[in-house]
């Protein structure tokens, strides 16, 4: 057997020809406007905002990076974020993270307005999304990885996902979406007991753990559809959380890394960014959920 490639290098690119068309036909209007909010000089997190605002102007998205001093302090990022809050020009907001040390980032992402909020980081969004609400924003990479599945016409309902990983921006939403779908889900971990046997009785596998090529072919139920969310640097060279080599013999679909779910993390990032600009302009200037602020948007 060898597993079919999901590209998601293409489908992103596809999803963002779709938003540049709409944004192109926008008539008498400022187009969507994403803000960009980049504490520090991470180097990866430089080159993340980079690939982000080359992927908004591309596609005729505003896109603002605010570049602030690593040692800025969390009252002083709180009064930047509802400053954003207020700015109607603004549609989406997302802070990059890991922040300073010093900053709590929950503070952070739970000061930024709900409707603003395209990275679905606030608690707000994350709770309704629990809720199957349709109404919230969904965290990009595990939106993304929905799309990649449906748009391959994958059978989801009563499929056994495992989620290597429990972090709150990949695998809480993910296994959260999954169940949403009707998956029976598993979420494993570093401290969870015999991995390799829960992994194995996986229909879907999504590996979203930072460890290099830890997922080995003997790990993986004959056709099983993997989803490696992995981004790791290996004797130089990009590399995932899944063995790409051993798990492709196996399995029935595969995501590459680079090409797999990267470009749909930005793609559905960008399509947070207008569709929040859309209920926005249906209902303007909405009144802020935050607590750390009382003003309307």
């Amino acid at each position: 057997m060898s597993a079919i490639i999901l590209d998601g290098k293409k489908l992103a690119s596809q999803i963002r020809e779709d938003l540049s068309s709409k944004i192109s036909a926008l008539q008498g209007t400022l187009p969507p406007a994403l803000a960009v909010v980049l504490v520090g000089d991470n180097e990866a997190s430089k080159i993340y905002v980079r690939n982000k605002k080359k992927a908004a102007s591309e596609i005729g998205m505003i896109c603002e990076v605010l570049e602030l001093s690593s040692g800025i302090g969390e009252n002083a990022l709180l009064e930047v974020i509802n400053e954003l809050n207020s700015n109607h020009h603004i549609h989406g907001i997302i802070v990059q993270l890991p922040l300073p040390p010093h900053i709590n980032p929950l503070h952070i992402l739970s000061a930024i307005s709900p409707q603003k909020d395209v990275d679905g980081f606030n608690p707000y969004n994350a709770g309704l999304l629990s809720c199957r609400e349709d109404s919230a924003i969904i965290s990009a990479t595990p939106k993304g990885i929905l799309r990649l599945l449906q748009h391959s016409d994958i059978e989801l309902s009563g499929k056994h996902a495992v989620i290597i990983g429990r972090s709150n921006i990949v695998g809480r939403p993910a296994a959260i979406l999954m169940l949403n779908q009707d998956c029976t889900v598993t979420i494993t971990h570093s401290k969870t007991q015999n991995l390799q046997a829960l992994i194995k009785q996986a229909d879907i596998v999504i590996a979203a753990c930072g460890s290099p090529k830890l997922v080995k072919k003997d790990w993986i139920k004959p056709g099983a559809v993997v989803i490696d969310v992995g981004i790791n640097r290996l004797e130089g060279k990009l590399c995932g959380d899944v063995d790409f080599e051993e798990v492709s013999q196996i399995a029935s679909y595969i995501t590459p890394v680079p090409g797999g779910v990267g470009p749909m993390t930005v793609a559905m990032l960008l399509e947070n960014t207008f569709e929040a600009f859309q209920k926005q302009a249906q209902t303007p200037h909405p009144q802020c959920h935050c607590h750390h602020c009382n003003h309307s948007l």
